[in-house]
């Protein structure tokens, strides 16, 4: 191992190792270490994404759309999916060891100064790593940054910025030990991330969600701008927003048409699956219009081109043939609905199955409920991480409330379970890993030593 190698791996050991301090809401600690870090966010122009499904996919493809018009761009996600580095990127190429080792030289002496502040408290991993994230881009003096948030919105270490223009793409029960119990309490916190003059765009649909937005958009002087989506056409659609039709769907991705606030597409084509990206999409095309008005404008050619060069593993994601191999990190109950509602409509098979692994503080019994009568056999197994689902409790509960009766099986180790689950699938036959994005994180990594032919 290098010396590069190792003083990589150490850093990533000791930021991993803030994960200790856990969740902990509140802007005070990371405006603490900003600041020692000479606010580097202060000079960076953003757009600031939350919601419970579709944050990471709507940023991808708007980052993708501005770096093809020729703009530096900042893409800020979680979490990763292969690589700690895919968490920050600079114009679809991720931050490199090097950079990675500096920034955390120059970080970790101020985060344990701050940590050992009583009146603050120790920082949490997320906002180490994102002070980390604001830092680099400002070093690379990107055009624009695409933030996606952590976790809700007001309290997220992500909410020190004042962006150009905030996004919630929808809201969902999620999270409620720490958002609240009701959609409209999740609802005011995602709202958090709407600033005083600053327009807000949302994909919401849900009138309770689009009422308390619409209500905190009056407050901050907030201009409101809603997209819309349907699948069979446009004539129950509004005439004077913007709007996505669904046109075709493929195994390999689908077409679409769009009508914004002046932009008009037709026929444009994304390489992701399901009905919801086309929403995610949409939402991204209404962004760039209203940035526009910001001073950067998109050529529609590069819409075109940066929506069909999209890559965003682990949504949905074709990995093999015969049989199919199907990843797709769905990781809450509506994720799941929509990822079920996508499978049997852009893949034919004959037989499905399923490969699990989810985390315990997540309402697995909604999850198992909408996932589960899909499947022809069904493989229980666990992410690596302290807080995954115990595999063989899922597979008790899934017995004892949803009267699991077809093949299953309890595989805890990851890699063993996909080999099981390609021992048991026919040629024509799929095989969905799914739960949460670390599964298919785990799997994927897996996967692909597989195909390298390493040591597994």
């Amino acid at each position: 191992m290098s010396n590069r190698e190792k003083s990589y791996n150490e850093d990533l050991e000791w930021i991993h190792g803030l994960g200790r301090f856990g969740i902990k809401p509140g802007l005070e600690r990371i405006t603490a270490l900003l600041e020692h870090l000479g606010n580097p966010h202060h000079s960076l122009h953003f757009v600031h994404i939350a919601g419970t499904n579709g944050k990471g996919s709507t940023a991808v493809m708007l980052a993708s759309m501005l770096r093809t018009a020729g703009y530096e761009v900042g893409l800020y996600t979680s979490p990763y999916l292969l690589s700690f580095t895919n968490r920050m990127s600079v114009n679809g190429a991720d931050i490199n060891q090097d950079e990675l080792i500096e920034l955390v030289g120059l970080t970790r002496p101020l985060v344990e100064k701050i940590s050992s502040d009583p009146m603050l408290g120790a920082l949490t991993e997320f906002e180490v790593v994102t002070a980390l994230a604001l830092t680099y881009f400002a070093r690379r003096e990107v055009d624009l940054v695409v933030l996606e948030v952590g976790l809700g919105g007001r309290l997220d270490a992500t909410n020190v910025v004042t962006p150009l223009l905030s996004i919630v793409t929808n809201v969902s029960l999620e999270h409620t030990e720490v958002l609240g119990d009701t959609v409209e309490k999740i609802t005011a916190e995602k709202a958090g991330i709407i600033k005083q003059d600053r327009p807000l765009l949302t994909a919401a649909e849900d009138p309770l969600v689009v009422a308390v937005l619409k209500q905190r958009c009056q407050m901050l002087n907030a201009s409101f701008n809603r997209v819309y989506f349907s699948k069979d056409g446009e004539a129950d659609l509004p005439v004077d927003k913007p709007y996505a039709v669904l046109k075709n769907i493929s195994e390999d991705g689908q077409y679409f048409s769009y009508r914004g606030y002046g932009l008009q597409l037709e026929n444009v084509f994304i390489p992701l699956r399901g009905a919801y990206q086309v929403i995610n999409a949409a939402t991204a095309l209404a962004a760039v219009e209203l940035l526009e008005k910001e001073g950067f404008p998109v050529a529609s050619e590069s819409l075109r081109k940066g929506l069909s060069s999209t890559v965003w593993p682990g949504r949905l994601e074709l990995l093999d043939r015969a049989p199919l191999l199907i990843m797709d990190g769905a990781h809450n109950p509506k994720a799941i609905e929509k990822l079920s509602e996508a499978l049997p409509s852009y893949f034919s098979y004959k037989k499905l199955i399923l490969v699990i692994g989810m985390l315990a503080d997540k309402d697995t019994a909604a999850m198992l409920k909408h996932i589960l009568p899909l499947a022809d056999t069904v493989i229980f197994t666990r992410p690596v991480l302290p807080r995954a689902a115990d595999p063989a409790e899922l597979a008790a509960f899934a017995a004892d409330h949803f009267n699991l009766q077809k093949e299953h099986y309890t595989i805890e180790e990851h890699g063993a379970a996909l080999e099981k689950a390609l021992q048991l699938a026919g040629p024509e036959d799929a095989v969905l890993v799914t739960g949460s994005l670390y599964t298919v994180s785990d799997i994927r990594s897996y996967y692909e030593r597989r195909l390298r032919k390493e040591e597994v």
